[in-house]
């Protein structure tokens, strides 16, 4: 009779203690999904922000992908011959109606890609072409193509709209670089990308022996390290 109530305690407290156990999982596996969830969400940001591509306006190193809608095109003012690159002016016209100059740099070979907003911007066709999206990175103009620039803008910029581009203003009207669409988009390293990624993988990895109820084999396999290692501390000392 006595270990028949033995074993029956002993049942009702293992019951207990299993409820107990199932309440704690289950709240563990709920701060594992929040964690992972959280991380996600970081890994698609810092995702984003290192695949984002940057209107021209808003560039502000010479590592930012950026674009440019050109609507008119002026020809060639400038020829780099050893890279076969060419040099443009080209507007970029807002929905409000207002409208921006900028230089961009496109590979001579590709100039069949542009010839029908060229030929449109000097009234050789009444054919209104669609605008062309171009990409690349930021190149800082040299003095010399300053003044190139400065010497061409003129034969561009409607009589109408002129303004003139001086060493002073040129930054103001023009920026200080122009858009090099010969330069392929670059994958560049994220290191903090990088590791919320490490860290989720671990995330996972521990949620899945949590509900594989293998915590305990992981759990007891750090203590048997850290027994280890203060063994090792202790033998040292004496």
């Amino acid at each position: 009779m006595k270990n028949n109530l033995n074993r029956k305690k002993k049942s009702i407290n293992h019951q207990k203690w299993y409820e107990k156990r199932l309440i704690f999982k289950s709240f563990v596996c709920l701060i594992y999904l929040i964690v992972i969830t959280i991380l996600i969400v970081c890994i698609y940001q810092l995702y984003q922000e290192k695949e984002e591509i940057l209107p021209w306006s808003q560039v502000e190193t010479v590592d930012d992908y950026s674009y440019i809608t050109i609507s008119k095109m002026s020809e060639k003012f400038a020829y780099y011959e050893q890279s076969n690159k060419e040099i443009h002016f080209v507007i970029e016209e807002e929905d409000t109606g207002l409208w921006h100059t900028y230089l961009v740099a496109i590979d001579a070979e590709d100039y069949d890609k542009y010839k029908a907003i060229i030929d449109y911007t000097y009234e050789r066709t009444t054919e209104v072409p669609e605008p062309i999206t171009v990409y690349g990175y930021p190149v800082v103009i040299d003095d010399e193509l300053r003044q190139l620039a400065i010497q061409n803008i003129t034969n561009f910029v409607p009589a109408e709209n002129e303004v003139v581009i001086t060493d002073e203003n040129f930054n103001t009207y023009l920026t200080n670089s122009y858009l090099d669409t010969t330069i392929p988009q670059r994958e560049e390293f994220s290191f903090v990308l990088f590791i919320v990624i490490i860290i989720l993988v671990i995330v996972c990895l521990m949620f899945i022996l949590t509900i594989l109820d293998r915590e305990k084999f992981v759990y007891k396999k750090v203590e048997d390290v850290y027994q280890k290692q203060k063994k090792k501390v202790f033998s040292i000392r004496k």
